[in-house]
């Protein structure tokens, strides 16, 4: 082997951040030749991650990127298998360098990231290449586009989860603190849809019954501890909340008031919440999973919907983009 000099190698680990050890081995190998020894610091890191291509990568951080007037953005999450990989300033800063490139160059989607170029060479090739030098499974797990008249942004403690939510100011100051503030609350509840007209109506009848069955179930846990037994909806959805559906509702609390000997003349003061109470009772998906009916971690007597109301009239959520990690 030709001798290496300990420029020659510094230079290399420069260039890629791999170990010494791993450079002056390249270098030996390609007897001295730098884009020879790049090939094969290459080909080592296919080796690795073939070798840990069935690992989970429950670790990684999440990174956003907005531009200066926040109209567009994108948020992206890069995996790896440890949570000390995942605290290493330069893990991270290859987070927030694969983030403004995709910004940057307007993609998608992460086989869109993977195509472009950085640093001489793809950025699955950089992930592939990262990974022979870290030893763990390195990829861009999830990544989404955003963009329009107003982008919030929030990164959860520990920068395992990101948002980018689209909203409408309403013309009121205050709205980036405001929005903020809705940005963790699907940080924190994990909202998958924005309003309830978007589900699939099969989804809703199956999880109607899982539903049920799994309060059922609880309420016989109850009964056993003597404690106040859960209602068991008849309904899960807003989308099952038919004019005849609440109608009947009406009529069937009519019905128990009559029977308990209620006064009709005071009936139009406890109907209204009694229906209130029935749709609460019977919306528990829309509340697991529609943004716009959950209601406000930051004031929990208001919906979503609500708060956003109040907050301005003509104030709107118009989209969200939610990652996370583990």
């Amino acid at each position: 082997m030709s001798n290496i000099s300990a420029t020659a190698v510094a230079d290399l680990r420069k260039q890629t951040g791999a170990g010494l050890m791993d450079c002056k081995k390249a270098l030996q190998e390609s007897n001295g030749d730098y884009d020879g020894a790049l090939e094969y610091l290459r080909k080592k890191g296919q080796k690795v991650a073939e070798r840990v291509a069935d690992r989970d990568t429950t670790e990684g951080c999440v990174v956003t990127v907005l531009n200066s007037d926040k109209t567009a953005g994108v948020v992206l999450a890069l995996c790896c298998q440890t949570d000390f990989v995942a605290k290493n300033e330069g893990f991270t800063q290859l987070a927030n360098q694969i983030g403004k490139l995709a910004f940057d160059h307007n993609v998608e989607n992460v086989e869109q990231l993977n195509a472009l170029t950085i640093d001489g060479m793809t950025v699955a090739e950089k992930l592939v290449e990262q990974t022979g030098k870290i030893g763990e499974k390195i990829v861009v797990s999830e990544l989404h586009r955003l963009s329009g008249e107003r982008l919030a942004s929030y990164i959860h403690a520990g920068s395992k989860i990101g948002v980018l939510l689209s909203f409408k100011d309403g013309g009121k100051a205050g709205a980036d603190e405001f929005f903020r503030g809705l940005a963790m609350h699907i940080a924190a509840m994990k909202p998958s849809i924005l309003h309830y007209s978007q589900f699939d109506p099969a989804f809703v009848a199956r999880e109607t019954e899982s539903m049920a069955n799994r309060i059922k179930t609880e309420n016989e846990d109850l009964a056993r501890l003597g404690k106040p037994l859960k209602t068991v909806p008849q309904y899960v959805s807003s989308l099952q909340l038919t004019p005849e559906v609440m109608k009947a509702a009406e009529d069937a609390i009519k019905e128990v008031l009559k029977a308990e000997g209620k006064p009709e003349k005071i009936w139009d003061k406890i109907v209204p919440g009694k229906l209130d109470r029935f749709v609460a009772d019977n919306t528990l998906l829309d509340q697991d999973r529609c943004l716009l009916n959950q209601f406000f971690v930051l004031d929990e007597t208001k919906t979503v919907e609500a708060a956003v109301k109040a907050f301005a009239d003509s104030a709107a959520i118009v989209a969200f983009r939610r990652v996370s990690i583990g």
